[in-house]
């Protein structure tokens, strides 16, 4: 199956890859002629998506490296065909990472100098300067192409923590001007054992520099794949960039590929028209202006698969003024529902917005259902009450309290939920007064609103968890300083075990509901509208899922 190209080129970026001749057979599993086109906001702008974590970036770093496994709704699934990571040591916590046999699309083996180069690159041992206190450095087993990495406390990450998002050979080529992969190689492994500051530094500016994507680069090394696919050329027009990749022959991983060229390309002002014609998967955010559309493709056998960006629609009560006792939060909380909110902001499209009870966890996730079960919110805050009114005048609201409430007139569901929330909390008394903001990233950091339509992103590490609910977070909406939760967030980094993570993280959860700041209502949609030609696409959940994710088992059907 083939689609339409883009029209004309008018630049055209420099091709980031090749092969050598050792390499050249496509996997068997490859079908001739076969095209896969995505409609695709993003663009590539560096190969090294470690050094410059773009969404583009890591649209192409799915698709052209590999992995120890992927974190998928909020679970670790290994890639055994990679290699494998296993603690051998709780004390000191160390954990060993083995690579299998993959190999780079030149031919050259991964192996413990690009373990090496990539845990340097994360810990920001490269950037370290003269006099800083020294880390220690992995052992490395060249022979079995692995290294053991010992930290000083547990990890809740460690499944991850190391990767290999770049050649070894290749950012020591360039460092040290050496032509010799194993030399090279060496070099890597020799300036970082011996905390050489000023061979560390070169490195540091080829990991930061070097893999830029620029109608000036030039180096075709600096491309290189680990992944299903390798990148052939990129184009750039007023339209936005094209990128194509093609399979890489000296891929190896459990499953190869199946298409012959993937075009990711800009989507257009109308992707879902172009559905079927020149694109074969697109997407969007589900909209009034798109459902009858959506709907026909449904009807015309197209795929339509609901995922979430990694944030939650929420209810926030900052806790003073009206809002100072508790008593008085939860007695707001309980006077709507979030199936009013939820109905209210999604319109024609309140289906898509999946209900949550939880801000730390997404639902449909393995530590949705702990937290759901053990925080306490459903028992306490998720029921309307029978008598909101009395509730309220319990709680010492008088008739009539003010709530000024914030919300983004340019959201169609924060306006909705608004809505609903001002109609619902009026019977049983509360007086809530539109604070709407056509510039609400300014007006959220404002002192004038008491309670706020938002989307949160929901925390993927204990690091973003203490961002956002820690007692001096950086990233908070809410002011609520809770020591409790403090102590809680601390043992969830340190924190290995994935069941006790999920318990330890219900706690978390459970400190907000007590403090009744939030009511969840629903996690964001998104859409991915997939040709009835096409099957394997498999949309991810969360903010840093890729859209191509599973490339590897994507089919066009002739």
């Amino acid at each position: 199956m083939r689609a339409a190209r883009l029209g004309a080129v008018t630049v055209a970026l420099a091709v980031v890859t090749s092969l050598t001749a050792c390499t050249s057979k496509v996997p068997e599993t490859v079908v001739a002629g076969t095209v896969i086109t995505v409609g695709w906001s993003g663009s590539l702008t560096s190969t090294n998506a470690a050094s410059s974590p773009t969404a583009g970036n890591r649209d192409i770093a799915e698709m052209i490296r590999s992995d120890f496994g992927d974190v998928v709704d909020g679970e670790f699934v290994a890639d055994e065909s990679f290699g494998a990571v296993t603690i051998v040591s709780q004390k000191p916590f160390t954990v060993r990472y083995d690579l299998t046999e993959p190999a780079w699309s030149d031919g050259v083996p991964l192996d413990a100098a690009d373990l090496l180069l990539g845990w340097a690159g994360a810990t920001g041992f490269l950037d370290r300067k003269p006099g800083a206190e020294a880390a220690v450095v992995p052992v490395l087993d060249e022979f079995a192409r692995a290294i053991q990495v010992t930290d000083p406390q547990p990890k809740a990450q460690w499944q991850t923590a190391v990767r290999v998002p770049v050649a070894a050979h290749v950012v020591g080529r360039h460092a040290f001007g050496t032509d010799d992969p194993m030399v090279a190689k060496q070099a890597v492994i020799t300036a970082i054992q011996h905390d050489d500051f000023a061979a560390l530094a070169r490195l540091a500016t080829v990991w930061r520099e070097s893999f830029a994507v620029s109608p000036d680069s030039g180096a075709d090394d600096l491309g290189l794949s680990s992944g299903p696919y390798k990148v052939e050329r990129l184009q750039q027009n007023e339209q936005g960039q094209t990128v194509s990749l093609v399979p890489n022959p000296a891929y190896r991983g459990a499953l190869t590929p199946k298409v012959a060229h993937i075009e990711l390309v800009p989507p257009g002002p109308q992707p879902l028209a172009e559905l079927g014609d020149r694109l074969n998967v697109a997407q969007v955010a589900p909209r009034t202006s798109n459902r009858a559309t959506i709907r026909d493709l449904e009807r015309r056998d197209f795929n339509v698969e609901t995922t979430h960006d990694g944030t939650v629609w929420a209810v926030l009560l900052r806790p003073s003024g009206v809002f100072d006792a508790r008593r008085a939060r939860a007695a707001f909380i309980r006077s709507t529902s979030a199936a009013d909110l939820i109905e209210g902001g999604g319109g024609q499209w309140a289906g898509a917005y999946r209900a949550t009870t939880a801000m730390t966890a997404a639902p449909g996730t393995k530590a949705y259902d702990i937290v759901s079960q053990d925080s306490g919110f459903s028992a306490t805050l998720g029921a309307k009450s029978d008598d909101p009114a009395v509730e309220r005048r319990r709680a010492g609201v008088a008739d009539g309290a003010r709530v000024c409430v914030l919300f983004d007139r340019k959201s169609a569901f924060a306006k909705g939920a608004f809505a609903a929330l001002k109609q619902t909390t009026k019977e049983a008394g509360w007086a809530v007064a539109d604070c709407g903001s056509n510039d609400f990233a300014k007006a959220v950091k404002g002192k004038g609103w008491n309670a706020v339509v938002t989307r949160v992103p929901i925390p993927q590490t204990p690091d973003q968890l203490a961002a956002q609910w820690g007692s001096t977070g950086s990233r908070r909406v809410v002011q609520v300083p809770n020591k409790g939760r403090d102590a809680l967030i601390a043992q969830l980094a340190e924190t290995v075990d994935v069941y006790e993570s999920r318990v330890v993280l219900a706690k978390v959860e459970a400190t907000i509901v007590k403090d009744a700041v939030a009511l969840p209502l629903a996690v964001n949609p998104r859409l991915t509208v997939i040709d009835r030609r096409v099957s394997g696409v498999a949309p991810r959940n969360g903010a840093e899922a890729t859209l191509t994710y599973s490339v590897a088992q994507w089919e066009a059907v002739q």
